[in-house]
């Protein structure tokens, strides 16, 4: 039986990339996903770019019968995990199920990990456990603050549990990557970011805008202490993240114990330049309105990732123009996501 890598959430955005970049590099990769934000078409779509089968299971992580069937059915050596949710306004309306599927699902799937004796695990963390940073770029060394929502402190939680599983525990081996704020999709226009219902990032709502599909973008916030009031953020192709996950996983099993990365350009942009950088891209103009600051955002929030560049040999390849050139590629492709039905094609180009 062949060593086989679980990808927890490997439907969803990240883990779809990611699981396709593992593929490619000949490992035998098994996918979990509740399907709660993500659909069973991405598997499709991963099968045939990578022209090979891929083992699928829709199912939970709190379910603890599920995940001890799995490692006993599978020879799992190690563990990619991205399942969890991820809106950041969402979790300040409902922070109960922020805490219930992340921290309790983790808990739930390192148990079961401990009973089937793998300890390798690769966690998706967040900047955003950085909270309000004090100074930017945000390098490791100065620890995590106080997050900003309730889903950037079950992040905070989470990283503290598998902290305190390696002090307790020297089998563990655990590599925890912070990145920022990933956008961009595969080239092929294939795979790429399709929330179900409405989108919470700047990207889809963004394309979303350029499709006809919304009138205008909310813009939230013009009043931050930034070059032009709204947030900077740090968007990194998310080709580029899974490539850092790739060699994590690598340097992981060469040498134990935790550690923990950014996975960031180093760049900061502004959504106002966020807008501009598309309009610029596509040469379609994307009207918008500013409404009021959302809860639980932070004014400007971008990586310094010497570390990882040291240590995992990474550092990330694809610059803004090519994210936006990627990112409307997948919308004009896909109107209306991974849906089976999709909106007629609009005429769609580039400058």
């Amino acid at each position: 039986m062949r060593k086989t890598t679980l990808i927890t959430g490997g439907a969803g955005y990240i883990g779809s990339h990611t699981a396709l970049q593992l593929v490619e590099a000949g490992r035998c990769v098994l996918i979990l996903d509740n399907l709660s934000n993500s659909s069973r078409e991405s598997i499709t779509r991963l099968e045939q770019l990578s022209h090979s089968n891929i083992d699928f299971i829709e199912g939970d992580i709190r379910d603890a019968a599920l995940l001890d069937e799995i490692f006993s059915t599978f020879d799992i050596d190690a563990v990619l995990h991205f399942a969890g949710l991820k809106a950041v306004a969402q979790s300040v309306r409902r922070p109960m199920e922020y805490y219930a599927n992340n921290v309790v699902g983790t808990l739930n799937l390192c148990q079961a990990m401990a009973r089937a004796h793998v300890f390798n695990l690769v966690f998706s963390s967040s900047a955003t456990v950085y909270g309000e940073p004090a100074t930017t770029p945000i390098v490791e060394a100065l620890g995590t603050g106080k997050p900003a929502n309730p889903y950037g402190r079950s992040k905070l939680m989470i990283e503290e549990l598998l902290t305190d599983l390696t002090l307790a525990d020297s089998r563990w081996n655990i590599a925890v990557l912070r990145y920022f704020n990933p956008i961009g999709a595969h080239p092929s226009g294939q795979l790429g970011e399709a929330p179900n219902g409405q989108p919470n990032n700047l990207l889809p709502c963004l394309t979303q805008v350029a499709m006809g599909l919304s009138s205008a973008l909310t813009v939230y916030g013009n009043d931050y202490p930034t070059a032009d009031g709204t947030c900077v953020r740090d968007y990194i192709h998310v080709l580029d993240l899974a490539e850092g996950h790739l060699k994590a996983l690598q340097v992981l099993q060469a040498e134990p114990g935790l550690h923990i990365w950014n996975l960031g350009t180093g760049i900061g942009y502004s959504v106002l330049q966020i807008i501009s950088g598309f309009e610029d891209v596509t040469g379609i103009s994307i009207p918008y309105r500013f409404a009021e600051r959302r809860a639980g955002d932070v004014a400007e929030c971008w990586a310094d990732a010497g570390k990882a560049e040291r240590e995992l040999g990474w550092s990330a390849q694809r610059d803004l123009t090519q994210m936006l050139i990627d990112s409307w590629r997948w919308q004009s492709n896909n109107p209306r996501g991974y849906s089976a039905q999709p909106a007629p094609l609009l005429a769609v180009g580039m400058k």
